[in-house]
């Protein structure tokens, strides 16, 4: 057996270590620093700071994410959309993808702490434990509110890119982590309805494990509408303006009726659906506030 892992290992190519830093979703991590870090001035932003601030913030966040490969594996193994994955599989070693992590670890933090600023370096360190060893190592098989918990650390990004700009927090950047912490849950329930059975398989605490795909409805229902009225608060305090008004609200009314079919149960597929949209609305909601802050600057 070690034979055949240690082979495994030896075969891994740089796209398997590539897929242990989850590239999909420090992408969308760094769209939201980038947004943060644009924010937080009326002037440009550095370019050392634009370009090796988010290299530092994205080192750490792979850095995270293959740690999450390593204590997740078994539970990957279970399931369909993650049994391939290069340590579950056995192209990469658990020890290979942890020294991985660690030299990522390693070279992020140095790059922020050259080019951005102490504060910075060190909230993006707490961010990256809060995930690898707070979230992964234990709140995911201790608890359904998991996803609540331990959806801070995945909200940090836009308050890293701000900090790393001002070297100071405020009122603005902390707004920013309560869009996400509020995002979140709704966005990880849909997926959870989605892929039930395999968490029960896995023998994971998820919302829809535990409670019920009804009570995990309800709570998708409840955490959009907090979502929602949270997304207005950046016009309510004069952070943003129309522009980014008017996209909150159509953006946000699309999210609540996908929440509520989901809630009816009245369109196929709708877990999924609420999901995937869900990623979209991040996305093109940050791009709204980027846009608005430009056009208020040339207002």
């Amino acid at each position: 057996m070690a034979t055949v892992l240690t082979a495994h290992a030896a075969s891994a190519s740089w796209r398997d270590y590539l897929e242990l830093t989850k590239p999909r979703v420090v992408l969308l991590m760094l769209i939201t620093s980038l947004v943060g870090m644009f924010l937080a001035t009326r002037a440009g932003v550095p370019w050392t700071v634009l370009l090796f601030g988010n290299l530092g913030i994205g080192l750490c966040a792979g850095a995270a994410a293959a740690v999450n490969h390593v204590v997740d594996r078994r539970i990957d193994s279970i399931m369909a959309r993650t049994h391939k994955r290069p340590v579950t599989s056995g192209r990469v070693s658990p020890v290979a993808a942890l020294a991985f992590a660690l030299a990522l670890a390693i070279a992020g933090m140095s790059l922020l702490l050259l080019f951005t600023n102490e504060l910075a370096a060190w909230l993006t360190l707490a961010s990256l434990l809060g995930y690898a060893v707070i979230y992964t190592g234990f709140l995911k098989r201790a608890t359904p509110q998991n996803i609540v918990i331990g959806g801070l650390a995945g909200a940090a990004p836009p308050l890293l890119g701000w900090v790393a700009v001002t070297g100071h927090l405020s009122a603005e950047p902390l707004l920013l982590v309560l869009i996400i912490f509020a995002w979140t849950p709704p966005h990880f329930w849909a997926l959870a309805i989605h892929r039930k059975a395999e968490y029960a398989k896995a023998d994971i605490p998820m919302l829809p494990v535990t409670h019920g795909e009804h009570y995990t409805k309800v709570h998708i229902l409840l955490y959009t509408l907090a979502m929602f009225a949270v997304t207005l608060l950046p016009y309510a305090i004069h952070m943003s303006g129309v522009l980014y008004l008017g996209c909150a609200l159509l953006l946000g009314g699309r999210f609540l009726h996908w929440a509520w079919v989901l809630y009816r149960d009245s369109k196929p597929h709708a877990a999924i659906n609420t999901f995937k949209y869900s990623i979209w609305y991040l996305f093109l909601l940050f791009i709204a506030l980027l846009a608005d802050h430009y056009l208020l600057l040339n207002v």
